[in-house]
């Protein structure tokens, strides 16, 4: 095996640990996202800094596709959608990013 090939085998390598590791945080945080409820709102900037993480792993998913499952990449990029779909259904979703969100009791 060549060097050249050889790199090529370890940069396909790369891409599929990335892929995979892009796919887990779009499905873990959609569902961790989905499944508890929220308890505080974040700051205006840790709100903005979530929302750019998630458009980033979209978009860095959709440029790995071509090194994994299709069926786990639709499932990843149907996560990151949903979870700016989270954010549309009122104000406190908005800003925490989950779906519920209650005040703790005293």
């Amino acid at each position: 095996m060549t060097d050249e090939q050889s790199a090529k085998a370890s940069d396909a390598n790369w891409l599929r640990i990335i892929f995979f590791a892009l796919c887990c945080y779009l499905i873990v945080s959609f569902l961790y996202r989905m499944l508890l409820t929220a308890h505080q709102y974040p700051s205006r900037t840790e709100q903005v800094m979530t929302m750019v993480l998630d458009a980033l792993c979209v978009v860095g998913l959709v440029g790995t596709r071509a090194n994994g499952p299709r069926v786990l990449f639709w499932l990843a990029v149907a996560a990151g959608i949903a979870m700016f779909a989270i954010r549309l259904t009122g104000d406190a979703s908005w800003w925490t990013g989950h779906l519920s969100y209650s005040l703790p009791p005293r």
